[in-house]
């Protein structure tokens, strides 16, 4: 089966999302890091990359990266982490600071409760992702691509419109956007360029908590 959210054609139709059964994240057979640059530059798609920009979690401990160091061109930065309780990780030091929802689980680590923390919150998620695209998620190793992709499939998105394309860690293609450069004025020292990115800061000192 096919998605199409415009007029059809061979070359704009989407595969509809399909988990690869080899993947731990749950990471889409068809649209993913390998084929990612086929389906880049579309109308109909909102490209999500859910790392922090610089991440507390021990990511290194298990061959990662805490930074966000590249990107790929087309992609806005919304970190899950600022999003929803983070699930427990296979690393120490797990960001634990204000997010839009607080999550609790199911003993299979399904989704059993979502509550907003601020009044804004379904406001911010309803502009942030659109349910009327679909939308392409992307991390580093693919879980907080999937963590992503099961809270808003919970909050009532369409899942036939979400794709967890998975790791950009792995990402080989030719539309890598950099955001470590070494300047030469700067002594060789490594500069994150994080204004290279199209970053969604929710600032949380201006929002809402919900106390009752």
């Amino acid at each position: 089966m096919v998605l199409c959210l415009s007029a059809c054609s061979a070359v704009n139709v989407l595969p509809l999302p399909e988990t690869d059964s080899n993947s731990m994240f749950g990471v889409d057979k068809n649209i993913n890091m390998d084929t990612i640059d086929n389906y880049l530059g579309r109308d109909d798609v909102e490209y999500i990359d859910v790392r922090m920009l610089f991440d507390p979690a021990d990511f290194a401990a298990i061959g990662g990266e805490a930074d966000l160091t590249r990107t790929i061109k087309g992609f806005s930065v919304v970190p899950y982490p600022f999003i929803a309780t983070l699930s427990q990780l296979p690393v120490s030091g797990a960001y634990s600071g204000p997010c839009l929802y607080a999550l609790t689980w199911k003993e299979d680590g399904s989704i059993a409760s979502a509550t907003p923390n601020f009044i804004e919150s379904n406001m911010v998620m309803n502009e942030l992702f659109p349910k009327d695209k679909a939308i392409f998620l992307m991390c580093g190793g693919g879980g907080y691509s999937g963590l992503m992709k099961s809270l808003l499939i919970f909050l009532g998105w369409n899942e036939n419109l979400l794709y967890n394309t998975g790791a950009n860690w792995s990402y080989t293609g030719k539309n890598t956007l950099e955001l470590t450069v070494y300047p030469e004025d700067a002594g060789g020292d490594k500069i994150y360029a994080t204004w290279r990115a199209d970053y969604a800061y929710i600032d949380f000192t201006r929002l809402h908590w919900i106390t009752e």
